[in-house]
């Protein structure tokens, strides 16, 4: 077995014309490079890039438009929580009107549904009973920590047949814009 000359380019010195020689290394010599690609085009990738931006700009500003406009409240509210609760029980037992009562809602705890509800389990009773009669107590605040409030009072419903019949409610109230009905238990 020989040994290749030392110092000196290694392998078949005379290749087929078909095939070339592979890249000489060695001190002194580049190695091999590969041609370059032609260079990408940039414009698409950066108008995608803008787009992405604006998108996200605009979804960040609707979310900040959300939360920040989600919790103001139409109109003035009640003067003190005891009103506020005085005026929801008016909308409900005595004007039946849920529109009214909705409007003295909170936004937060604003569920038409709900409040139609009851308003139309109260109808249902004044339709069932010989004239039945609604009345409460004056609103008592139990609780008022800055702008919530904790107010009872017992609704009263007497019918023409002397029967009686007492429930006693609790109603979160919070202070915005004035004071608004959130909770009912």
């Amino acid at each position: 077995m020989t040994q290749p000359p030392a110092g000196g380019p290694t392998g078949p010195t005379d290749l087929p014309p078909t095939q070339s020689a592979p890249p000489a290394t060695g001190p002194g010599v580049p190695p091999y490079q590969a041609p370059s690609a032609p260079p990408r085009k940039r414009g698409a990738l950066l108008a995608t890039l803008a787009l992405v931006v604006v998108l996200l700009l605009c979804a960040g500003g609707g979310v900040a438009a959300f939360f920040t406009l989600r919790d103001t409240e139409a109109g003035e509210g009640a003067a003190d929580p005891s009103v506020a609760v005085d005026e929801f029980l008016t909308a409900v037992y005595q004007d039946r009107d849920a529109a009214k009562a909705a409007s003295l809602v909170c936004t937060a705890a604003r569920d038409q549904g709900k409040i139609r509800a009851k308003v139309a389990e109260v109808e249902k009773y004044v339709s069932t009973h010989q004239s039945p009669r609604f009345r409460w107590d004056t609103p008592k605040v139990d609780n008022e920590t800055g702008d919530r409030a904790t107010v009872t009072t017992t609704v009263t419903v007497t019918t023409a047949d002397e029967k009686i019949a007492d429930q006693n409610l609790r109603f979160t109230v919070v202070r915005k814009t004035g004071w608004w009905v959130c909770e009912v238990a």
